[in-house]
C-alpha cells in the first residue's frame, strides 16, 4: 500500500526529487504538483514498490531504475504533422519571413521522439528552406533522443500522419518521404542532413546559440509558474530580435514578464514575433 498521509507523502515527494536533482542534475522540484504526484504514484506501482521513499532509495543507487523513471517523467504525446493547423499558419506566416535570411536556425526545444523536427524538415523541404537550415533538437531524455535519431516509426501509423501532412499543406505524396520495411516506416535520410540531436534540460540548462525559429510546444503546461517564467526568459534569450517563437495550442505568453516584447504572428497557432 502507498502512504494515505498526505503531508508525509509530500516529505517523500520533496527529498525525492531533491535526491534526483542533487545525483543526478534532473530537477522536477518546479513541474506542475498534480501531473508530478500521478507519474510518481504510478511509477511507483510500476517498480512493485510500497512508498516513495523506497523509490528514492532504488533511483539512488541503480541507475537503470533512473532511466526509467526520466521515461516516466517526460511526455511522448505527439505524432507527425501533430496540429495539422500550425504547420499550415507556419507555412503561410513565419515562411515568407524565413526566405529573408541566408541561413536559418531552429530550435525544437523539448523535441521528444522528433516527430515535430522531421515534419518541419519536410515543410522546409517543400518550401526550398531547407538546405539553408540548421535544426537543433533537444530533449532532457538520452533514451527518447535516441528513438528521435533512428527516424523509423511504425508503419499502422502512417495512414493517420498522411492526413496530417495533407491538412498541413503538403505539396507531394507523403509517402515520398519514407520506406516501407515489414512493420516500421523508415523516414529518409536527407531529413537528418541538417539536424543536430542533443540533450538539453530547460530546467537547469541555459541559452546555447541565438535563433531565428525557437518550438516550445507542448511543454511548459507540465512546469509550474516559477518554471514556466524560467523558460520563458531563456526562450527570449535565445530568440535574435524578430525572432519566431512557437507554443503549444494550451499555452500563451500572456501574464508573462515577456508578454511586451513580442508580437501577435497568428493568435490560434500561438506564433509569436519578438520585437524588444
Amino acid at each position: 500500500m502507498l502512504v494515505q498521509d498526505k503531508s508525509l507523502e509530500e516529505i517523500e515527494m520533496s527529498l525525492l526529487l531533491e535526491g534526483v536533482f542533487r545525483h543526478y542534475g534532473f530537477d522536477f522540484r518546479d513541474y506542475a504538483p498534480a501531473s508530478l504526484r500521478r507519474r510518481i504514484l504510478h511509477f511507483v506501482r510500476e517498480e512493485g514498490l510500497k512508498s516513495i521513499s523506497a523509490l528514492q532509495a532504488r533511483l539512488l543507487h541503480e541507475p537503470r531504475c533512473m532511466e526509467r523513471f526520466l521515461l516516466t517523467m517526460s511526455v511522448h504525446v505527439t505524432a507527425l504533422f501533430r496540429d495539422p493547423t500550425f504547420y499550415l499558419a507556419f507555412r503561410r506566416r513565419v515562411v515568407p519571413l524565413l526566405r529573408t535570411y541566408p541561413f536559418i536556425r531552429i530550435w525544437h526545444a523539448g523535441c521528444s521522439t522528433g516527430e515535430e523536427v522531421y515534419s518541419m524538415a519536410i515543410l522546409l523541404k517543400e518550401e526550398g528552406l531547407y538546405d539553408r537550415c540548421r535544426l537543433y533538437a533537444t530533449d532532457m531524455n538520452e533514451v527518447v533522443l535516441a528513438k528521435a535519431k533512428e527516424g523509423v516509426f511504425p508503419l499502422e501509423k502512417m495512414q493517420d500522419y498522411t492526413k496530417n501532412y495533407q491538412q498541413a499543406g503538403g505539396t507531394r505524396t507523403f509517402s515520398h518521404y519514407y520506406t516501407a520495411a515489414y512493420d516500421r516506416a523508415m523516414l529518409h535520410d536527407s531529413l537528418q542532413e541538417n539536424v543536430i540531436f542533443a540533450q538539453h534540460n530547460l530546467a537547469t540548462d541555459g541559452s546555447f546559440n541565438e535563433f531565428h525559429v525557437v518550438f516550445c510546444r507542448n511543454v511548459l503546461i507540465y512546469f509550474n509558474k516559477e518554471l514556466q517564467d524560467r523558460v520563458h526568459r531563456l526562450l527570449y534569450e535565445s530568440l535574435g530580435t524578430f525572432g519566431i517563437l512557437a507554443l503549444g495550442s494550451r499555452e500563451s505568453l500572456r501574464f508573462t514578464p515577456y508578454e511586451p516584447a513580442y508580437a501577435d504572428i497568428d493568435t490560434e497557432a500561438k506564433l509569436y514575433r519578438k520585437l524588444l
